[in-house]
């Protein structure tokens, strides 16, 4: 009866695990983490006088157009090409206005998990707003 007991437990914690990616992940070799935000956007680590910063910073959205029905359209088909679990958070911190203590209780994420999930989705919810929003 332990033995199955501490097998079940390992196997619920190889599940939840696995599902994670750790910070020490990022560095390993041959790994390249899913950027939130198109590199090119920033200055090279070499530039002389702004190294790493925007290159082409973030727009201010017009609020008008942003409440406009076609934006929202544009918002939520956005959200439905994200992956899975992405379009789960935003949906549930953004549109459902839920915390994070309840997203992660929910879709059973760690903290980190559940942030840099997040921040995914709305870097590409964004990214799809600008293009929108972009003048002709």
């Amino acid at each position: 009866m332990g033995l199955r007991i501490l097998v079940n437990t390992a196997k619920t914690r190889a599940q939840r695990e696995g599902r994670v990616l750790p910070f020490s992940a990022l560095n390993s070799p041959g790994r390249i983490p899913e950027a939130a935000v198109d590199p090119d956007r920033f200055r090279p680590e070499d530039d002389e006088r702004y190294p790493g910063h925007w290159s082409v910073p973030p727009r201010d959205l017009p609020e008008e157009r942003l409440l406009a029905a076609e934006t929202r359209q544009l918002i939520a088909a956005a959200i439905d090409s994200l992956p899975a679990t992405q379009a789960a958070v935003i949906r549930l911190r953004d549109v459902d206005g839920w915390s994070s203590e309840e997203v992660r209780n929910a879709l059973d994420i760690s903290e980190v998990n559940q942030r840099v999930l997040l921040h995914r989705a709305r870097a590409k919810v964004r990214r799809a707003l600008e293009d929108y929003l972009a003048p002709a």
